[in-house]
């Protein structure tokens, strides 16, 4: 007699001879109520527990006649027909066989194979034909429910119902068991979970409830160490290298956290985002098991800092400026706490800049991830709502004198209204103007242009509508800022032109009073900006950069406060909207046409855009809407169609990769000032010539680049003929 348990079960064998039918028996009984497995999908291997060398004797070849084949134990039972049918079909030997010892091993083993029975009982009995098998059996329980353990895990009674729910209230399979485990498996690796385990059943009770053991793999701690270029954390003398970023910067930007499961997913966009910094050049991710404490790991991130301060010149032209010279010192981490900040010098033909300009992508302690804008500057300008590209503008007037006695309707311009009529002439100096009549005002001219020196700063937070949660993807974000300036016209001199006359009154050697155009609000030396602003937008685009479907809305109020006297108080307002549709009429990019295996990519689309604004107020005349321009009505130059205090514009696209990393587009723009430029104090707009109402059409070629596409165009104004380039960076929307 020898004895071979595994989990709570005996397996009795006495066979001294098969071919002796006196004293067989063979005999597998259940030792305990419930069933106990050790590990996954674990079942009850007899064949592999008979190999062992005492338990096979050496004499194999004996055969025994059997018989009858009888299968008891199943009588009442819901699956009768089915579990006697599966145990029949699984047993090889039949009525009428002659088997050996090894053979009916394998039926054991077969029987127990089908994932159907907890127990076994199996006596042969001596009959005159021969030996009867009589196959004493138990099925497992009716399958009614499963217990995870422990029962803070990520599976929910839904996940649950949803792989098991097909066998409850059945007979319990261990095979299909063991399916519906590795279902379980599959749920949390499709989610990211890779290091999920499951274990057991641990336990099966009577009612058929089945006990599982889930180990999810828990983030005990993260650490990081710095290394360098050379892939070594530790420096030649033997010190550990030292990273300039602060933890706090590189910690918040990881979901990932000790107590929390580790996710592969997480972990991966939590690389991204440490990429997107822009502060470093490699990022090596290690897990380190912890000892004694399975189930839980720690990660530690090998980080190896780039250079992050540049210095950078070019030349360049713009409408403003001119052709110019600029330089540039740029760092991005400033203090090592991610801080972008700038200091930027340009010099050009009508202007100069100089600005400083701090960021804070995220400041410290906001779990809302706010973010914190400034700049201070000095600039000087050609403020194009002066200047028309037909060589019209407005030039400053170095005195002005208003007789005693005479009224805004018989004088030069009014500080109070916007201009005034009548028609006056040069003459030689002051006192000769107070001298003649009352109706006539003096000006000494001297063709110098109009600019804008500009002294202030500004602020700004923005947050995206997160909920508090950092790393959720928001559609929605807000703007809130502040923006203080002194705003001075002079000349090129620094003398002050708070007022000025177009220029064709002055080449024609008369001057109309109703040409007189205040420079700044109240005709003042000095005005003062003071405003608050506010902005909410709405994004669904699939690409910022290259969009090709989904829509964009912007709105943006500027409320001016008034100071004193010369400080204007307005509002002005602006809504945006664009909108993309996916297309692929023109196949001329390969990625438009892959072939079998090759990834669709073909970023074309049908784009509109539609933009509105109104100002209401006291309003500045540097400070209206400018129509015109790349990034306006294409077939006019910046600010050359209008200046309004009303607009709207609309814009259609066509965008078609054409080879490898050039583009093409097709546009259609237009616009209009709704009649509102005669509603800007002065007048400038159609003092200057500029039409208010127009469209163009046009096409272009962009160039990929790691700045954004690189764009060349070509629009027409109002189809008549004149053609217009422009260059730049960026899709116009």
């Amino acid at each position: 007699m020898r004895l071979f348990r595994r989990g709570s079960y005996f397996l009795a064998l006495s066979l001294p001879l098969l071919g002796s039918s006196a004293n067989s028996q063979i005999q597998i009984k259940k030792t305990n109520t419930e069933t106990i497995f050790s590990e996954v999908g674990s079942q009850l291997d007899i064949a592999d527990s008979l190999k062992k060398e005492e338990l096979m004797p050496q004499k194999q070849d004996i055969l025994v006649l059997i018989s009858e084949v009888v299968i008891v134990g199943l009588e009442g039972h819901p699956d009768e027909g089915r579990l006697r049918t599966e145990a029949y079909d699984a047993m090889s030997i039949k009525p009428g066989s002659r088997v050996s010892r090894l053979e009916l091993k394998r039926d054991l083993n077969a029987l127990y194979a089908t994932g159907w029975f907890s127990g076994l009982e199996i006596d042969p009995v001596d009959t005159a034909l021969g030996v009867r098998l009589l196959v004493k059996v138990q099925p497992n329980p009716i399958f009614s429910g499963v217990e995870i353990t422990p029962n803070n895990s990520l599976l929910t009674d839904a996940v649950i119902n949803d792989i098991f729910a097909i066998d409850f209230g059945k007979t319990l399979n261990l095979n299909s068991l063991n399916l519906r485990m590795n279902k379980l498996k599959n749920w949390y690796s499709e989610r990211g979970y890779s290091l999920a385990r499951i274990s057991g059943p641990n336990r099966i009770n009577a009612n058929g409830i089945v006990q599982l053991k889930v180990q999810e793999g828990t983030i005990k701690d993260i650490d990081f160490v710095f290394i360098n270029e050379e892939g070594n954390s530790f420096k030649e003398n033997g010190k550990p290298v030292k990273g300039k970023t602060r933890d706090w910067v590189i910690l918040r930007q990881l979901k990932s956290k000790p107590g929390s499961i580790f996710n592969r997913k997480t972990l991966e966009e939590d690389i991204k985002r440490l990429y997107g910094l822009g502060l470093f050049s490699d990022v090596k991710v290690t897990l380190k098991p912890i000892a004694g404490e399975p189930g839980k790991l720690k990660i530690v991130l090998g980080i190896t800092e780039q250079r992050t301060g540049t210095l950078t010149g070019g030349i360049g032209y713009s409408g403003a400026q001119g052709v110019f010279g600029s330089a540039s010192l740029q760092e991005k981490n400033l203090f090592g706490r991610s801080w972008s900040s700038g200091f930027d010098f340009n010099y050009g033909e009508y202007g100069a800049l100089v600005s400083f300009s701090l960021t804070d992508p995220w400041i410290k302690g906001v779990k809302h991830k706010t973010s914190f804008r400034s700049s201070v500057f000095i600039s000087r300008e050609a403020p194009q709502e002066f200047r028309a590209e037909n060589g019209v503008k407005v030039i400053g007037v170095s005195d002005y004198y208003e007789a005693p006695g005479s009224t805004s309707t018989s004088t030069a311009y009014s500080i109070n209204s916007a201009h005034g009529g009548g028609v006056g002439g040069p003459f030689a100096s002051i006192d000769a103007a107070k001298a003649a009549n009352a109706n006539v005002s003096w000006f000494d001219y001297k063709g110098d242009s109009i600019l804008l020196n500009r002294t202030g700063g500004n602020f700004s937070f923005s947050r995206a509508l997160n909920g508090g949660d950092p790393f959720k993807k928001s559609d929605w974000s807000v703007l809130l800022g502040m923006d203080i300036q002194q705003v001075q016209p002079i000349d090129y001199a620094s003398q002050d032109r708070p007022y000025g006359v177009v220029n064709t009154s002055y080449n024609n050697g008369t001057a109309t009073n109703g040409d007189i155009v205040c420079i700044a609000f109240n005709c003042a030396t000095e005005n003062t900006l003071l405003g608050v602003k506010g902005a909410i937008s709405y994004n669904k685009l699939n690409d910022l950069r290259n969009p090709t479907s989904g829509h964009y809305a912007r709105f943006n109020s500027e409320q001016y406060i008034s100071v004193g006297e010369n400080s204007p108080s307005f509002n002005r307002a602006r809504g945006t909207y664009s909108y993309f549709i996916p297309m692929n009429v023109l196949k001329l990019h390969k990625g438009c046409r892959p072939k079998n295996g090759e990834k669709f990519s073909c970023p074309q689309a049908l784009g509109f855009q539609f933009k509105a604004g109104t100002i209401v107020g006291e309003l500045p005349p540097y400070e209206a809407f400018c129509l015109g321009g790349s990034k306006s009505i294409r077939g006019w130059g910046s600010c050359n169609l209008g200046v309004a205090r009303r607009y709207g514009e609309a814009s259609a696209e066509y965008r078609v990769p054409i080879w490898r990393m050039i583009s093409g587009n097709l546009f259609v723009d237009a616009g209009t000032d709704f009649d509102s430029q005669k509603d800007v104090p002065g007048n400038p707009g159609e003092l200057l010539g500029k039409e208010g109402t127009g469209f163009s059409v046009g096409s272009g070629l962009s160039f990929n680049t790691p700045l954004g596409p690189l764009r060349i165009e070509v629009a027409s104004e109002n189809l008549d003929g004149d053609k217009r380039y422009n260059i730049g960076f960026g899709w116009k929307f």
